[in-house]
């Protein structure tokens, strides 16, 4: 397994997993062979694994610490905070105050079953609480040896810098993919400035990279992404015609689409380390085979010109969403 660091420290595998899929948003829930897919994970050397305490209300924490119960060396674990949900799983907003910061890595600890996290982020910044205040907070969880390293997820890059300046950042979580790479104006340059590295969530476009939607049918009724702008509308289909394209080439390359995505993304520098989600293991599989992929100059000049920035439909998120990124 290709092994690649974040923030010049943290040694985790080249692909990551992320495991919000095994319990919340997408339909389908199967714990039995979640665990065995996490397992699977690190037996190819699948070591860097993503959950957040808002995935399933905790219960994707908690699924994670009984997969890794037996297997905590073999980890880097990586988990957030701040999104707050109701027991009925409302969105109550983001809390970024110190006092919450120490309180939810301790329910997150638990949950988890573990001695430290690897890798703390928070999940949204807070706008009505410094960043500095926050950031010393989870500095005081690394004093005290609750927490290896800190992250930030979805943040605006002035806010980035100040948060650098309290406490080395190793991870900057954004989405990036072949449909989301305005990543690449601003955000990812001043985490390069900094020498921090970066995780792109979503990176297979939720699933729609891997040409398995042809119409919005093919998702369940309790599917999430049937509401999302990207997924609705006349956006469908413009950004299937995105994946078509997608599709030629990597026929041509003899690997999935998926594949494709997942090998680009690996070629934008080694500072970069994906999370594909899955909560299959045959999912996994093909997505770890996206290692073996090798793209040459004319390759990546292709799937450019078939997938150029700005080139999806719709917005990442609604608009309360979009308000809540890049802050």
């Amino acid at each position: 397994m290709e092994k690649r660091l974040l923030g010049g420290e943290l040694e985790v595998s080249a692909l990551g997993l992320g495991c919000m899929g095994m319990s919340d948003f997408y339909s389908g829930r199967d714990e039995e062979e979640s665990v065995l897919t996490i397992h699977r994970a690190l037996d190819l050397g699948v070591n860097f694994l993503d959950t957040a305490d808002m995935y399933g209300i905790g219960s994707n924490e908690e699924l994670v610490g009984q997969a890794i119960k037996d297997r905590r060396g073999e980890v880097v674990l990586a988990t957030k905070f701040g999104n707050m949900r109701s027991a009925d799983g409302a969105f109550l907003g983001v809390n970024g105050r110190p006092e919450y910061v120490r309180s939810a890595c301790e329910a997150s600890l638990k949950r988890l079953g573990v001695d430290y996290i690897d890798l703390y982020y928070q999940h949204r910044v807070d706008p009505n609480v410094p960043i500095e205040e926050t950031v010393g907070a989870m500095a005081e969880l690394v004093s005290e040896g609750k927490v290896r390293y800190l992250g930030l997820s979805e943040a605006a890059p002035a806010t980035i810098r100040r948060a650098h300046a309290v406490h080395p950042i190793t991870a900057l979580q954004t989405e990036y993919s072949l449909w989301s790479r305005d990543v690449e104006d601003e955000i990812l340059p001043v985490c390069r400035e900094l020498g921090i590295g970066f995780v792109p969530y979503s990176p297979l476009g939720r699933g729609f990279l891997t040409g398995q939607f042809r119409t919005i049918d093919d998702l369940a009724e309790d599917d999430f992404r049937r509401f999302s702008p990207r997924f609705q509308g006349d956006n469908f289909q413009k950004n299937l015609d995105l994946v078509i394209r997608i599709e030629e080439i990597a026929a041509e390359k003899d690997c999935t689409p998926s594949q494709l995505a997942l090998a680009w993304l690996l070629a934008q520098g080694d500072d970069i380390v994906s999370i594909p989600g899955t909560k299959r293991r045959i999912y996994l599989e093909e997505n770890v085979g996206a290692l073996g992929i090798s793209l040459s100059e004319a390759d990546l000049a292709r799937i450019e010109e078939a997938a150029p920035q700005g080139a999806a439909a719709g917005s990442r998120y609604h608009e309360a969403g979009m308000k809540a990124v890049n802050l």
